[in-house]
Parts: C-alpha cells; sequence; structure tokens
C-alpha cells in the first residue's frame, strides 16, 4: 500500500472510532449502580420507619424524583429536620416504590394484585404519574372477575378516569357474573352505588337485587344506612312473581315501597329500564342474535350486504297504505340493548324517494316514535340520531314512496355512538357538510361531465370543460336533494373562476318541491368564485340555485356547493361567538390563480 493510501485509511480508521465515540450510551450501567444504592446504609442520610421496619434512604435522591419527597425533605417541614421519618403505609409498595426511584423500573407481572394496588396509591400519593399510568395500563390488560371490583375502587379513589371507565365496561358486559363473584361484597358503597345507577349495567334485576341485598348482609357493620344501597335497585323492573316471593320475604323493602313498586310496574309506560352497552359497534346483526320479525323478504334487512342488491332481490320490503297491516319492518335485537343511532339504506338504484317513520319498544305493547319523515322525501342512507335508551324492538313504517305503493329497505343498523348530531324537533341540525355524495345527497337536475361533481368536495381540478355544473340562464335550475331533511342556517358555492366573469343568482330552499323559499337573492350583485351565505335555520331537502345573469355568455356554472357552509372564517366564528341569523355579506375567499385563457363553454 502507498504512503499516500496509508494515510487516507488511518484517516477513516481515526474519523470512524470518532464517529463510534461521540454518543457514549451506559444508562443500563449506570441504572444498575444505582439500585445498588436502594435501601442501602452507605452514604444514607435519613432512615423511614415504615410498619416498624426501618428503610434507609438518601435525601438527595428522592427529591430529585419527587417533588412530593423534596417538600418533605428540604422545604421547611417539620420532617427536614428529622433523621427518621415515620410513615404509615404499605411496607411492600414502599419499598417497590423505592426501587422504581433509584433503578427507574419495576415488574409489574409477578407483583401480587394486593400489593400492585398499593404500590398504584403510593405512585399517585408521590406524585408518579407516569408510574401510576403505567400501573394503570397494566392493570386494564389484567381485569378479571376477581379483581375488577378492587380495581374499580381504587380508580375511583385515585380519579382514574380511563381505569374507571375501563372497568365499569368489564362489569357492563359481565353483569351476572359479577354479580355472583365473592369479590362482589367487598365493593365500596361509593362504587356499587354509581354501578347500580348505570342504564348499561345489564342484567336480570332480581339478579341485581339479590347481590345486593348480599352485600348489604356483609357491610351491616360498616354502613349506616342501607337503605341508600337499596333503593337503586329497579323493582318496577321485575314481576310481580319475583316482588311477592324474593324481595317481600327478604324484609329489606318496606310494604308501602313494595306497593309503590307494584304500582309503577303496572302504570307506567317509561320504565327505567337497563339494556347491554357496545359503543360504536352495530347490534342489528346474527352476531348479536338480531333477526327481522315481520316484513317481506326478511332475511336480506340484517345480511350485512349494502352493495349487491336491484329490482329483484336484496331488500327487505312492506306495502303501503290501505294494502299494508300498518305494522311495517320489525326488527328484534337479540336483548335489550342501549342505542342512540340507527343507520338505515333506502332502496336507491333509481331516483324515487321514500317518506316513514321509526318507533322502538322493550316489549311491542308500548311503542316510542323516535323519528318522524312522513312530511319530506328521503333517499338513500339515513343517519338517524335520538336520545340514548333502551331498546329491543325496532319499527320501521313507510308512508310514500314516489313510485309505487311499496316501501324497500335494503339494510338497518342500530348502535349507541360517542359522535352525535343534535337534534331539534325531531330534525338534525348539523355542523359538518350534509351535502355529499357520502350523506345521500344528490344532483337532480343540472349539466354536468361527471355525476354529483357538484358535491364531490373537489375546488382545485376544474377548467374550462369539467369539474363544473352548470345551467342555461333562463330555462334551466341546478337542484340538488339531500338525503333526509336537516336544519340548515348556512350556504357556501363556488363559481367557476378561471376567469374575470361574474354571475348573479338566487337560492331557494323546500322541504317537498312545492313550497320554495328563498334564501339567497343575489339578482341584482355580480359576484365572483367563493361565496359564503348565513340565514334563520330552516328545514331543507330540496336546494334551488337559479342563475339569473354570466357577463360571459347565457350559461350559469357552479363548481361546489356545500351546507352548511365549513367556510374556515364562519366555523371560527361560530365557535366563538353566536352567529345573528341574517345573511352575511358575501366576502370572496382567495383561491390559487387558475389559467386565465380558459373558458367553460355552452
Amino acid at each position: 500500500m502507498s504512503s499516500q493510501n496509508s494515510g487516507i485509511a488511518a484517516s477513516q480508521h481515526s474519523n470512524g472510532c470518532m464517529a463510534r465515540t461521540q454518543e457514549i450510551e451506559l444508562t443500563a450501567r449506570f441504572s444498575m449502580q444505582m439500585a445498588q444504592l436502594c435501601m442501602s446504609p452507605d452514604y444514607s442520610d435519613v432512615t423511614f420507619i415504615v410498619e416498624k421496619q426501618r428503610i434507609p434512604a438518601h435525601r438527595v435522591i428522592l427529591a430529585a424524583r419527587s417533588e412530593y419527597f423534596r417538600a418533605l425533605l428540604y422545604g421547611g417541614m417539620q420532617e427536614t429536620r428529622q433523621d427518621e421519618i415515620t410513615l404509615h403505609i404499605p411496607l411492600t409498595a414502599f419499598k417497590s416504590l423505592l426501587k422504581y426511584i433509584y433503578s427507574g423500573s419495576m415488574s409489574l407481572v409477578h407483583m401480587k394484585e394486593e400489593h400492585l394496588l398499593d404500590t398504584l396509591g403510593l405512585a399517585n400519593q408521590y406524585g408518579f404519574a407516569d408510574l401510576e399510568m403505567a400501573i394503570s395500563d397494566y392493570l386494564r390488560q389484567v381485569l378479571s372477575l376477581s379483581n375488577v371490583c378492587a380495581i374499580l375502587d381504587a380508580a375511583r379513589l385515585f380519579a382514574l378516569d380511563g381505569l374507571t371507565t375501563v372497568c365499569y365496561t368489564f362489569m357492563d358486559r359481565n353483569a351476572s357474573e359479577i354479580l355472583q363473584h365473592d369479590s362482589f361484597r367487598n365493593l365500596s358503597l361509593d362504587s356499587l352505588s354509581s354501578l347500580l345507577m348505570r342504564d348499561s349495567f345489564f342484567a336480570r334485576e332480581v339478579e341485581i337485587f339479590q347481590a345486593v341485598y348480599d352485600w348489604c348482609r356483609c357491610n351491616a357493620d360498616n354502613v349506616e344506612n342501607v337503605d341508600g344501597v337499596v333503593e337503586k335497585v329497579r323493582f318496577a323492573l321485575m314481576s310481580l312473581e319475583e316482588l311477592l316471593t324474593v324481595v317481600r320475604p327478604s324484609g329489606i323493602l318496606d310494604p308501602e315501597r313494595l306497593l309503590d313498586a307494584i304500582a309503577e310496574k303496572v302504570s307506567s309506560k317509561q320504565l327505567p329500564y337497563r339494556g347491554a352497552l357496545w359503543p360504536e359497534e352495530n347490534v342489528a346483526t346474527h352476531k348479536f342474535n338480531s333477526r327481522t320479525i315481520h316484513g317481506e323478504i326478511r332475511s336480506a334487512l340484517l345480511d350485512g350486504d349494502t352493495v349487491s342488491y336491484d329490482m329483484e332481490k336484496g331488500y327487505t320490503r312492506h306495502s303501503i297504505g290501505e294494502k299494508g297491516d300498518g305494522s311495517g319492518i320489525i326488527v328484534e335485537l337479540g336483548k335489550l340493548f342501549i342505542i342512540n343511532h340507527i343507520k338505515v339504506l333506502l332502496w336507491d338504484r333509481d331516483t324515487r324517494s321514500y317518506s316513514y317513520y321509526i318507533e322502538v319498544s322493550v316489549n311491542q305493547r308500548n311503542w316510542e316514535r323516535i323519528v318522524d319523515h312522513t312530511r319530506y322525501y328521503c333517499r338513500s342512507w339515513q343517519f338517524l340520531y335520538f336520545p340514548a335508551q333502551a331498546v329491543r324492538f325496532i319499527r320501521l313504517v313507510g308512508t310514500h314512496n314516489t313510485m309505487n305503493n311499496v316501501f324497500h329497505v335494503v339494510a338497518l343498523e342500530a348502535m349507541f355512538t360517542e359522535t352525535t348530531t343534535p337534534v331539534v324537533d325531531g330534525i338534525q341540525q348539523p355542523t359538518y357538510n350534509v351535502a355529499t355524495v357520502e350523506r345521500s345527497a344528490t344532483v337532480v337536475e343540472g349539466v354536468s361531465r361527471t355525476r354529483n361533481v357538484l358535491l364531490n368536495g373537489e375546488v382545485k381540478n376544474y377548467d374550462w370543460d369539467s369539474g363544473y355544473t352548470c345551467h342555461q340562464i333562463g330555462t334551466g335550475v341546478i337542484l340538488i336533494q339531500l338525503g333526509q331533511p336537516y336544519w340548515i342556517d348556512s350556504m357556501r358555492l363556488l363559481l367557476w373562476d378561471c376567469d374575470n366573469r361574474s354571475y348573479s343568482f338566487y337560492i331557494e330552499v323546500s322541504v317537498d318541491m312545492k313550497d320554495w323559499e328563498v334564501v339567497v337573492d343575489k339578482q341584482s350583485e355580480q359576484l365572483q368564485s367563493w361565496q359564503h351565505f348565513s340565514f334563520l335555520p330552516k328545514v331543507v331537502v330540496y336546494i334551488r340555485i337559479v342563475g339569473t345573469h354570466n357577463t360571459a355568455n347565457e350559461m350559469f356554472h357552479c363548481v361546489h356547493f356545500e351546507c352548511p357552509s365549513q367556510d374556515p372564517e364562519f366555523l371560527s366564528c361560530e365557535r366563538s361567538i353566536s352567529v345573528p341569523a341574517i345573511e352575511l355579506s358575501s366576502a370572496v375567499v382567495d383561491e390559487p390563480e387558475a389559467d386565465q385563457d380558459s373558458t367553460p363553454t355552452d
């Protein structure tokens, strides 16, 4: 090798060594060496006395790792001047915490459940938030019938909302087994009371009563007033036989309250039912033993197929009017479920629309109407929200079909969801854009190269030849049908703006295509590009945009339409203050400049 090459190699070797030694990672060794000081008398300057056992420690290490110990040992408190400090805490848990403080690690797998919960308590007391969260996450994974009651008590005591919710969900879904488990008798009064108040703690009420009765007997010495627990049992949900043969002999309920429960059961139409809760999961499926019990071609409704349907198959139906028996289509859920959201797919292979209503019941005797769209034309997917309640039966009754006298439903879904839309007088009041194909809106009239291009959300890729919907001024309109009625108080549209032309127009709304109301009138103005409008809230199904002037030719061109408006400035204003229910000035929103030479043709 030449001297020059040798020099280069030596230089590269030197640079490589420098690169390897620039970062030194000895964290594991440091942690191990620090852990050797844990509970060691070497260099110790404070001793804790826990359960009569003396435990040496080091002030500076504890203070560096915990604000609690920093205040205790250096904050001028009485303990600051003491060499020995007595703590009234569990010994095993304290030793585990010290090991964590000195080493930064803790093995949870081999810890006994009692010690684990004690350690969780110390982490909470001494402000070790990361450790508290780690133990909480671990407990979520190991929940079982034998430990969930103790974990719930700990979670509520330390205000661990996430862990509390997980415990509640586990107990909801295993209610009958929890009630029969020995650990249920050890549940704290507060936790028991909160559990009994949950509509989703779903089991036979007589089973709940028997478990509460056993709890009261086991905790009679510790609970001054068991009536506060007993009154949370929903006696009206029991059968008369259960009230007379199980509750009455127990003696825990005085005769007058027993008679009140019987009277409520007999006379009330709205009992406080419990139901199973499966958030964000469709319970109207065979998985949950749900079935269609009334209607023609029943098997199609809950089969989950929302694609392969046509004129001949893939839907459940019933006759409308005199030929129908009034029962409509009835779905029986596998058991009582708490739901607040139903989705229905109306047959939509052509332009027809339907009117209908939906009722729910727990027993098919008392029905509650939760949706009434008998005065409106609806199409395709229906997104329906209502107050959460326990439901066993769902009844859909069609009242009108714009094509014939048959009501066709392709699919039905029922669930509980945290993501809801406000409902005012039975009609939804959305803040998101409902003029989309995904929300079942469609363009009924208007000329475009691609169907529903007006509603596809594309506001960039348009030119003289495509990307817009238009109509002949003086003879045509652009007509949009929403999927269902909504309260609408704003709109936004994008006028074709690839050159400097301006447009005049007006916008009308209707619920039935018969009575129209003008909500935007810009016939005397010349407008360009983005336009936003607000007005008094109105129930809307149809929107008719009518162009009256174009400074370039005799066509009216619209690239995009949405309602309610998603204009960023409008939404920001909506969040901060109440927007006056009057038409706002039609501000132009700057958009990237397009090709100034392109012009849409007729």
